[in-house]
């Protein structure tokens, strides 16, 4: 399974925008705090694996949009992502789209009577 909890189907393709957005709202999180918020902002509806959310940061990273930081913690390495100004550029754009696929949904499945 990709996703757990809620409709794993509706939520595969919203993932990037997910994890830009909680991105965005933070300087920079870790693999694990990115699918714990997941699961606080929403109650346990959301829950994200590490077998979804790693190939993510890997894409992001690749693309330039997610920057990564690796820290020693106590005897741990651990990687911080954080945002880069593109980034930011792409949240923007993936959040307009998102905003506009919500809105043409709304119009099929809550028409408006005549």
């Amino acid at each position: 399974m990709y996703i757990c909890v809620m409709n794993s189907k509706l939520l595969r393709g919203s993932l990037e925008t997910i994890v830009l957005k909680m991105l965005s709202d933070n300087d920079e999180l870790y693999g694990y705090e990115i699918t714990q918020r997941a699961k606080e902002l929403t109650a346990g509806d959301v829950a994200i694996t590490e077998g979804a959310l790693y190939p993510i940061l890997h894409k992001l990273e690749a693309k330039g949009v997610v920057s990564v930081e690796v820290r020693s913690i106590g005897n741990r390495m651990r990687k911080y992502y954080s945002l880069t100004e593109n980034g930011q550029l792409e949240l923007s754009q993936k959040l307009v789209e998102w905003r506009d696929y919500v809105a043409s949904l709304n119009l099929i499945l809550q028409p408006k009577l005549s």
